[in-house]
């Protein structure tokens, strides 16, 4: 198997800042470099050494090559800037220092009850889409974070370049207490903040959405047959009989 590679590295959008290589492969091993920093072809095999040498030897390749660091990675460069640097975060929460590609995280807080736990109640802070997999989910019990009784699935790839994790806080509820799932990001300029509302079980507001949406759609299937009654009522005149 045989093919090649050409890229860009680049730390600007000026000209001399960016290196232009192009690497051949051979049975998934490279065996011939072109780097714009050298300006000629390097072999890292014997048959590699043998094509440098003669590539290095032929002005008309070596001038074609030695151009593309302006005709493919200048040309391109615009449009790398526009469609990357466009979705890059600030500096990240996690680490300062780098900047990254981003999807920023969406939280579902939901309540459960554990298997087998010396608390009664559990809460699941789940966050989903975001990338890259770096991130720090954790817990505050009334402004202080929560360290014991906490636990945390690894990051799991969706396979669409999104990640998902999940972590679980076991706790014994306190009349007045409030309780926050805490994400960090480098999507995020702030850290993402999730309060849980206690006053009412999900289930019970899974319940009361259900039976919402069942008396708006009784409403409408009861105004759409008085509209048609009336209708109908027009449309006969009534005849005096003896």
């Amino acid at each position: 198997m045989q093919y090649m590679v050409s890229r860009c590295v680049f730390n600007s959008t000026e000209l001399k800042d960016i290196e232009f290589i192009q690497s051949f492969y051979y049975n998934k091993m490279e065996v011939n470099r072109f780097s714009s920093s050298v300006g000629k072809f390097v072999g890292y095999t014997e048959f590699g050494v043998k094509n440098a040498e003669y590539w290095n030897n032929d002005p008309s390749i070596l001038s074609q090559e030695r151009a593309s660091k302006e005709t493919y990675c200048q040309r391109n460069i615009g449009n790398s800037y526009r469609n990357i640097l466009t979705k890059s975060a600030a500096p990240s929460l996690l680490s300062p220092q780098k900047y990254f590609l981003c999807f920023q995280p969406y939280v579902r807080l939901r309540s459960t009850t554990p298997l087998s736990s010396h608390h009664p109640a559990m809460l699941v802070c789940s966050v989903y889409d975001f990338y890259p997999s770096e991130i720090k989910v954790s817990w505050l019990r009334d402004g202080q974070e929560v360290t014991s009784d906490v636990t945390s699935t690894e990051e799991m790839a969706d396979g669409d370049w999104y990640y998902q994790v999940h972590s679980h806080l076991e706790y014994t509820p306190r009349s007045g207490e409030k309780i926050s799932c805490v994400v960090e990001h480098a999507s995020l300029k702030e850290p993402l903040r999730t309060d849980w509302d206690p006053s009412m079980p999900e289930s019970e507001r899974n319940k009361l959405a259900i039976g919402a949406s069942g008396l708006i759609l009784g409403l409408i299937l009861s105004l759409a047959g008085f509209i048609y009654y009336k209708r109908k009522a027009r449309g006969h005149i009534l005849v005096p009989t003896n």
